[in-house]
């Protein structure tokens, strides 16, 4: 089996969980983690003479994500009946939207890869319509039976729905996760896969290269990590391509992926869209947006990531891989921006460094959030300014940051000048000291005299060793330059 022949063709459909305090259409509530059925109304367990009601909020979202992806926002949308029987879907139908969804089009463009290998892709988006949630079927501690938890029905939905223009499962998790950072970004999800709050169904099929129409497609359903997307698409792709290499056909079906097993397993032959008997729901008005209220959402839209990062690029002179890490999240977009704020635009690249490095690696060492970061945005700055001007070493400056890290309330300056961190800055002791290195290491003088770089280099520990470290690395370096030049 050789990939090389084979072209990948991957769609997503996303569901993101709207973060509104009630259902889509009742007034229950859509808190995680109440006890089974404590959170199903009569709307919600479909007895009979009950209406659904709109929310209002699940619109605004639908709004805000439109606006966001520079989408088509349908003025006027209908509500439909997707009919299907299963045990967690009391009215034997899911409202949906169909042939009229909210938000028509738009497009995402992710960064794939780091560093030279990176690139840009764009993925167009088909459609995003809102729906209900269904509940959900539960399969233990029930003595050999299946329970049914109706919390999650009614539960609002945003179902994001990609063309097929990814061609790798990086390209696909790339795209996921600038999704996953968009509906955060402008508060609509929470985003937490855990919960079942951001869940992915990947559409994968192989052809040919060069083949005009797309293979049969396999739709993997609830993905649930951008880790197992990225297990489960690969599988996949190598599962239909040795299947049709062996001289079978991939028959459309929906299938699960197992990440024990890392393998994906039918679940049922898929069904098309005439299958569900779509038809408007008969007790819902079309859903009617005006241009006032697109205007409205649009004048409280945050800037969204793509345009922060374009301008860190411009105007802070950041890579773009370092623009791309700094807008993540907007928490962390916003802690990186008020550091830079206290600082000075001068220094924007150093608070990067040190946001994307030590900050990072003690946040994910400690599995904390940005927000509870013990180092706030004026400390870091002020640890950045004294590295800036000269006052301590970098070396020193982590020290630093552990003193900070530790809560104890104590500022930068007070805690260099309590740890005698500050670097020497008299010169004439300074040179007095290089000029001892240079008298006591005669082998090392004469190897740099004669072209050796490394030479330079135990010199410069030697002054730093003399100095007991608080003499600035690069003022030595030029030095001993000078001194031995002449």
């Amino acid at each position: 089996m050789s990939r090389q022949d084979w072209e990948v063709v991957i769609g997503l459909e996303i569901h993101a969980q709207l973060n509104t305090a009630s259902k889509i259409f009742s007034g229950a509530s859509t808190a995680f983690g109440a006890e089974p059925n404590a959170q199903a109304c009569a709307v919600d367990i479909a007895l009979p003479g009950v209406l659904p009601v709109l929310n209002r909020g699940a619109v605004e979202r639908a709004i805000r994500f439109g606006l966001a992806i520079d989408a088509e926002i349908a003025r006027k949308s209908v509500f439909a009946r997707k009919n299907y029987f299963y045990p967690d879907l009391p009215k034997g139908y899911q409202i949906s939207q169909f042939e009229l969804p909210v938000v028509v089009g738009g497009t995402v463009t992710v960064q794939v890869g780091e560093g030279e290998a990176a690139y840009e892709k764009t993925v167009r988006l088909t459609r995003a319509h809102l729906e209900e949630d269904a509940g959900k079927s539960l399969h233990e501690d029930f003595h050999g039976m299946s329970g049914i938890d109706l919390n999650r029905a009614g539960t609002p939905l945003l179902e994001i729905v990609s063309e097929p223009d990814m061609r790798s499962s990086a390209e696909a998790v790339a795209y996921a996760r600038a999704l996953h950072t968009l509906v955060r970004w402008i508060d609509i999800c929470d985003g937490n896969m855990q919960e079942g709050s951001f869940r992915c169904d990947a559409n994968v099929s192989v052809r040919k290269k060069g083949a005009p129409e797309f293979g049969t497609r396999r739709e993997i359903k609830n993905l649930n990590s951008f880790r197992f997307l990225q297990q489960a698409i690969d599988y996949e792709v190598d599962w239909q391509i040795e299947h049709i290499e062996d001289g079978g056909t991939v028959q459309q079906a929906t299938v699960l992926f197992d990440p024990d097993s890392g393998e994906t397993r039918v679940m049922r032959t898929k069904e098309d869209a005439h299958d569900y008997r779509y038809f408007p729901d008969p007790d819902l008005l079309p859903l009617v947006i005006s241009e006032a209220w697109i205007e409205r959402t649009r004048e409280v839209m945050p800037e969204l990531p793509a345009a922060m990062r374009e301008r860190f690029v411009r105007d802070w002179g950041l890579t773009p891989y370092d623009a791309v890490t700094l807008t993540a999240s907007r928490d962390l977009a916003t802690y990186f921006e008020a550091t830079v704020a206290a600082a000075g635009d001068a220094l924007a690249k150093p608070c990067a460094n040190w946001v994307m490095g030590e900050l990072a690696k003690r946040l994910n060492k400690e599995e904390r959030d940005i927000a509870d970061a013990p180092v706030k945005p004026a400390q870091l700055s002020a640890l950045v300014m004294r590295i800036g001007d000269g006052t301590i070493s970098n070396n020193a400056g982590k020290k630093v940051f552990d003193a900070l890290w530790s809560g104890t309330g104590a500022e930068v300056d007070a805690i260099i000048e309590a740890e005698g961190l500050k670097q020497m800055n008299d010169t004439g002791e300074l040179e007095r000291m290089v000029d001892e290195v240079i008298a006591a290491n005669a082998k090392n003088v004469e190897e740099f005299r004669a072209g050796k770089e490394k030479a330079l280099n135990a010199l410069v520990g030697q002054v730093m060793k003399a100095s007991r470290g608080k003499a600035n690395p690069a003022q030595v370096n030029e030095l001993l330059r000078n001194k031995l030049a002449g």
